[in-house]
C-alpha cells in the first residue's frame, strides 16, 4: 500500500472512531470496504457531506481500490476496523 493511501486510511479511521456525522459517514465508507453485505454500503452523496479534507481521503483510498486487481482490506488495521464495529454496527459483532 503506498503512503498516501495508507496515511488517507489512518486519517479516516481517526474520522470514524469520534461521534459525529461525518464520523459515521467516514465509518460506513470504511465498512462498506471491509464487508459491505455485513456492514451496509456507502452512500456515495455522503462525499457531498463530509469536508472536503475527509472525502479527499475517500477519494484516494477509492482511486487506489479501482487501481488493485484484487480488493482486499490491510489485517494490520483488523484491530481498529473491530473498534469501528463496535460503535456503528454493534448488532454485527460475533456472539
Amino acid at each position: 500500500m503506498e503512503d498516501r493511501v495508507r496515511f488517507a486510511l489512518e486519517k479516516l479511521l481517526n474520522v470514524a472512531n469520534s461521534d459525529t456525522g461525518q464520523s459515521r459517514r467516514a465509518a460506513s465508507f470504511l465498512l462498506a470496504w471491509w464487508n459491505a453485505a455485513d456492514n451496509g454500503g456507502f452512500d456515495l452523496t455522503d462525499l457531498s457531506n463530509v469536508d472536503l479534507d475527509i472525502a479527499e481521503d475517500m477519494v484516494t483510498i477509492f482511486t487506489w481500490l479501482a487501481r488493485e486487481e484484487e480488493l482486499f482490506y490491510p489485517t494490520e488495521y483488523r484491530g481498529e476496523i473491530e473498534q469501528i464495529i463496535a460503535r456503528w454496527r454493534p448488532e454485527n459483532i460475533p456472539a
